[in-house]
């Protein structure tokens, strides 16, 4: 039989497809091991077709047993058409890295040509936890007796109406999503429906893991980033070949799992731009999931206090809104927010970092055994060295970005590439000795707490965290009291459920306000609403924020002091709307690299003029890229927009291979 088969790995635009011939009968969505060239490749069986005109190469083993769920093969499909990419990058991402190694039981594939060959599509069922008299899975009681207070139960009524399809469920800090989460994958999997949950970094999200494989226990599978590639590999053997309902909890890339019957797909803070892949392929995996459960016919569930404002626009507009307005514990409260000015001078006459008022109240709370959390989202000690006598900036050699002081280490780091050297004792470029650190981070923060508050035990968390010491590992004596402060970067904003803590600082709250990014105040926003949302949750009567800023005036400071996510969204909707940014038009980036400037400049504005005669197209002047010179070359960029994003998908269809293109990015820089 010939079939048409989705190679897994690049091998040139618009060559995803080809044909081979097998002398055993194949399935759609078999994972097989196909020559090309002068390698063997993973490929997936796309389509039988007629015998061909021309010579086909033989398809030389199979690999697995059972084919790859159907509606992995179809949103793979709608991926490339949606996201303009090659259909073999999406399958390559698809499957595990290391397919082709002799990992798995040969008695499997052995037992496929048997079946095949009976007409059978795959083995005998595994081992199961199905009751053997009605063969339905067994949820843990505990499944069925969720605590849900009346606004919990309100959501559940709405997310049914109608039933199915993807719906947004607003819910304040605080208020039990969690819980609805919890009953929804319950009735699933009583419906013999497995489950995703993706969540932005399982670091970020240890409670909520934690919660479910407490509730639902063995069948709860969770993914992440520190899997090594036999360990991501056997999860993927196993879960293929599972045929009882499963639970499974990752970022992005649990989306793919090989899951039969997908009942329901969660994606928590789905505001979070870690869902969009920025490396090829491209693509944002709350769309992707949002139409995954379109070929599934099943639910899918975007929660977030802070949503993303276009989500928040779309959903308003078509009634698929679920607001849950309630905090969880009727004894939470409201914080106490202090917007504290740094160019108030009587504020900050004992310390420079940390004003009069946060210091004092770090004091009381080790004085009564309460903990204090620092935000600050920069890491390292000062993110900036320039030399006083001809004001040279020391930058990296290979990204040519500014060099981060590390003072624990003595060492200037690069945080894109991870280039690292020692300190200099003079100046580079004129060999000056005069070499200045500005600006501050995370460490030379935790440093400076330990020299005003010697006894307090203090804890950083953020990217510098050594392995085995980050807050998912060490959270029960976080949690018991063990640490006083916590210092850190987005690692505390989000999913953090502390008892004993009462006091949040967030030191510099307008640092990103300022950046050219059309979502720079949307996610400043969201930091710091999801910041204050760490205290006041209802464990004690203590809970204060304070807020410090060159800005105190802002608007986003203002709507984030009053928690008024709808004031923010109609004021940020108003400017989307006249300058031409989502929801209101599509948006795309189309980057060039060369190794002279003049060359990428050259190619840019050759597109730029090709793009600018479509009257359907707004292109941005060509501009050198927010990281313009790499290792690589200097890279520039034009920002092309349209009402209609099949206009921008022709538009870059006749595009070389040397631009990169990012459609719907959730940043421009």
């Amino acid at each position: 039989m010939y079939v048409e088969v989705i190679v897994g790995k690049g091998v040139g635009k618009g060559a995803s497809l080809l044909v081979y011939f097998s002398s055993l009968p194949v399935l759609i969505g078999s994972i097989v091991e196909v020559p090309l060239m002068r390698s063997k490749v993973p490929a997936v069986v796309y389509k039988k077709v007629a015998q061909p005109n021309f010579k086909c190469r033989e398809i030389t083993r199979i690999l697995y047993s059972k084919p790859l769920p159907k509606h992995l093969l179809e949103t793979a499909k709608w991926m490339s058409e949606y996201y303009a990419t090659p259909l073999s990058g999406v399958i390559g991402m698809i499957l595990p890295t290391g397919v082709l190694k002799k990992r798995r039981n040969r008695d499997k594939t052995e037992q496929y040509r048997t079946d095949v060959g009976n007409g059978r599509s795959s083995l005998g069922p595994p081992r199961s936890r199905a009751c053997p008299a009605t063969g339905a899975l067994r949820i843990p009681s505990r499944g069925h007796s969720i605590p849900l207070n009346p606004s919990q139960k309100n959501a559940l009524k709405q997310l049914q109406k109608p039933a199915g399809g993807t719906k947004l469920l607003f819910g304040v800090t605080g208020s039990g999503k969690t819980n609805v989460y919890l009953y929804e994958a319950s009735k699933a999997l009583s419906g013999q429906k497995s489950v995703v949950l993706l969540v932005p970094e399982i670091a970020l999200t240890s409670q909520l893991v934690k919660v479910f494989k407490e509730t639902f226990g063995e069948i709860v599978t969770v993914i992440h980033s520190k899997q090594t590639e036999v360990e991501r590999q056997k999860i993927f053997d196993s879960l293929l070949y599972k045929n009882e309902p499963q639970i499974v909890i990752g970022p992005r890339s649990a989306l793919f799992a090989p899951l039969d019957d997908l009942g329901l797909i969660i994606i928590d803070e789905e505001h979070e731009s870690t869902y969009y892949q920025e490396n090829t392929p491209k693509y944002s995996a709350v769309r992707v999931a949002s139409k995954m459960a379109g070929i599934c016919k099943c639910p899918c569930i975007l929660g977030s206090a802070t949503p993303e404002i276009s989500d928040f626009y779309v959903a308003s507009k078509k009634g698929l809104l679920v607001t849950l307005s309630e905090k969880a514990k009727s004894t939470a409260m409201k914080p106490k927010v202090s917007i504290i000015d740094f160019k108030n001078s009587s504020e900050f006459s004992k310390n420079r970092y940390f004003s009069n008022s946060l210091l004092a109240a770090i004091a009381s709370n080790l004085e009564n055994g309460r903990q204090t959390l620092i935000f600050h989202n920069r890491r390292g000690s000062s993110p900036l060295t320039v030399c006083d006598n001809c004001g040279e900036e020391l930058l990296c050699p290979t990204c040519f970005l500014p060099l981060t002081l590390h003072v624990d280490t003595y060492e200037m780091r690069c945080h894109t590439c991870g280039y690292k050297t020692k300190v200099p004792t003079n100046c580079p470029s004129c060999g000056g000795a005069g070499l200045i650190h500005k600006g501050f981070g995370t460490k030379l923060l935790e440093n400076e707490l330990s020299r005003l508050f010697p006894k307090a035990r203090i804890r950083r968390f953020d990217a510098d965290t050594k392995k085995g010491e980050g807050l998912d590992e060490i959270y029960s004596s976080v949690r018991d009291g063990k640490v006083d402060i916590l210092v850190g970067t987005q690692t505390l904003a989000k999913g953090l459920d502390l008892p004993l803590l009462a006091t949040v600082g967030i030191v510099q709250a307008d640092a990103g306000l300022s950046l050219p990014d059309f979502s720079a105040e949307e996610k400043v926003f969201q930091l710091i609403t999801q910041v204050m949302g760490r205290v006041g949750r209802g464990h004690s009567d203590t809970a204060e924020v304070f807020i410090q800023t060159f800005r105190p005036e802002h608007p986003v400071l203002s709507f984030a002091v009053a928690e008024d996510y709808v004031g923010f969204s109609e004021y940020l909707l108003k400017q989307r709307r006249k300058s031409g940014f989502p929801p209101f038009m599509f948006v795309a980036k189309v980057s060039v690299t060369a190794k002279t400037e003049p060359t990428a400049i050259k190619k840019i504005r050759e597109a730029a003029r090709k793009f600018s005669s479509d009257n359907r197209l707004l292109v941005s002047p060509s501009l050198p890229a927010f990281h313009e010179r790499t290792v690589r070359g200097f890279t520039w960029e034009i920002i092309v927009r349209s009402k209609s994003r099949t206009a921008l998908l022709e538009a870059f269809s006749s595009l070389s291979a040397n631009f990169y293109v990012s459609l719907d990015p959730p940043s421009l820089l």
